[in-house]
């Protein structure tokens, strides 16, 4: 979005420098700052500008000038920029008339040169009036536009998809708004192919999918890795959840969600039955924060709008693309369990315990534990399994 202007008029041409030099030294980051060395040089950018549809925020303008007076100049730019705030620079001989032109050019303040220094008579002044300026200036909207009509199955989908992206955009009906047949012919598109979205940047998708949307919005299309530990689908909070503890672990998470990360608890006003947020949140706050997150633990977030190539592995494996011993070394010892000859073969027990084990009857059966005493089943023997246990221990 560009800048709004700040517009200096003076026809000394040393005054002028110094007053563009003040204005963009402090105000240089948030405006505009345009010159010009006389009222009517000053009336032509005036129109130009308006032409543009640029936006004038202050006149900042001197009083005694050859062909037209500062007060003239702010009474014909009244007309053109209504909303702009008006300064008349004078000296200390026009005070009387400066103050006479305040009802007839509607001026809002007036300086007396010299300003210096400016940090005490100049920029709190201006400061006041950019300030009162900005609390009823509303910027054009220069973001998304969706045209369609409100029946409209097409129109539904696009809307609903920039709304669970948490996309803003501005609709417009043309049988509501008849600015939006306009705008469709001022950028040559046939109005009874709609919905149609155009973007800041001056382009536009005619009818478009949710694959064409997420392809101009930027969202990623495949995946950034070749293998992944674990894979979550849907991006709901428990999805959320899985990605933040499996990323905080170190493992390589990807989180793969067919819509709107959040779900469709994103699109609750308020959840009040969420643990830790005892005053409640909305849905949208909650995926916000889930989201971020996840993504600064690592984890990869993925549209299922995607080509499905993209999540295919060479590997046989369609749980885990790494192998289990890998993960298996990750697994601190205290976790680790001799239930299995995986697991035994890299503790010390010997290759006759694996044996052993891998023969050895259950210990946790339920039967057993149901039926103690059965006389169809007789009494089980001590496992090796608790032997060897209790040897270890």
């Amino acid at each position: 979005m560009p800048k709004p202007i700040l517009l200096a008029i003076d026809d000394d041409t040393s005054v002028l420098e110094a007053v563009v030099q003040d204005l963009r030294r402090h105000y240089g980051q948030d405006y505009r700052i345009v010159r010009a060395a006389s009222g009517v040089a000053a009336l032509d950018i005036c129109r130009q500008l308006h032409e543009r549809k640029d936006t004038v925020a202050l006149f900042l303008s001197d009083q005694r000038m050859p062909g037209m007076t500062g007060v003239d100049f702010l009474q014909q730019a009244l007309t053109i920029y209504p909303d702009a705030k008006r300064v008349l620079l004078t000296a200390y001989a026009d005070t009387e008339a400066a103050i006479r032109a305040i009802n007839s050019a509607k001026i809002h303040y007036y300086l007396n040169k010299p300003w210096d220094p400016p940090e005490e008579k100049l920029y709190p002044v201006l400061d006041d009036l950019l300030e009162t300026w900005k609390q009823g200036y509303k910027p054009p909207y220069e973001g998304i536009i969706v045209v369609g009509t409100r029946w409209s199955s097409a129109d539904h989908n696009v809307r609903e998809f920039l709304s669970r992206n948490r996309v803003p955009y501005k609709w417009l009906s043309p049988e509501q708004h008849p600015e939006a047949v306009d705008l469709l012919k001022e950028r040559g598109l046939d109005d009874s192919k709609l919905p149609v979205v155009i973007f800041g940047d001056g382009t536009s998708l005619v009818q478009p999918t949710s694959s064409d949307l997420a392809t101009k919005l930027g969202m990623p299309r495949q995946a950034q890795q070749k293998f992944y530990d674990i894979v979550v689908v849907g991006a709901g909070p428990a999805g959320l959840a899985a990605g933040v503890y499996a990323a905080s672990e170190g493992l390589g998470t990807l989180v793969v969600e067919g819509e709107a990360i959040g779900g469709q608890a994103g699109s609750s006003s308020k959840i009040e039955n969420y643990l830790g947020f005892p005053q409640g949140l909305s849905g949208a706050d909650l995926a916000d924060r889930a989201y971020i997150q996840a993504n600064r633990l690592g984890a990869e977030f993925l549209p299922a709008l995607a080509s499905t190539t993209a999540l295919r592995s060479p590997r046989p494996s369609p749980a885990l693309t790494k192998s289990s011993t890998s993960l298996a070394e990750r697994t601190p010892p205290a976790r680790q369990r001799c239930t299995s000859p995986a697991t035994l073969a890299k503790s010390t027990c010997s290759y006759a315990q694996i044996r052993s084990i891998r023969a050895c009857p259950s210990t946790s059966s339920t039967r057993s534990k149901r039926h103690p005493t059965s006389p169809s089943r007789p009494a089980r023997r001590s496992s090796p399994c608790r032997a060897m246990a209790t040897s270890n221990a």
